[in-house]
């Protein structure tokens, strides 16, 4: 599996990500059923509220090897500022729409 992690910006400064690498690295959370070795392409914010640069950036992901989107837990599960963020759903809709039923997308890291 080659994922591209998109995260929430608003949790940039609290959080530098090292849960969803370790949920990765130890195959814990969403990626506890992954058999096979996890590559980390790219780990980028959705450039904020709306996501506005989301589906840009998931785009990105794909172009250099993303055959996974996963979306950090801060989006989903709003943590650590325990904020889930309002637009996850609509993200993920645009996202899958644009770069097609192929690359699998996961709601949530850990």
């Amino acid at each position: 599996m080659k994922v591209g992690i998109i995260r929430c910006m608003q949790t940039e400064d609290y959080c530098p990500g090292t849960a969803d690498f370790m949920a990765i690295r130890e195959k814990r959370g969403v990626f506890s059923s992954v058999g096979e070795e996890i590559e980390i392409i790219g780990f980028i914010n959705c450039g904020g509220c709306p996501g506005k640069k989301a589906v840009l950036r998931a785009r990105e992901l794909v172009k250099r090897g993303a055959d996974t989107i996963a979306f950090a837990s801060c989006v989903q599960k709003g943590t650590p500022i325990g904020y889930p963020c309002p637009f996850a759903k609509r993200m993920k809709e645009l996202i899958q729409k644009d770069i097609g039923k192929q690359i699998r997308i996961l709601d949530y890291t850990h």
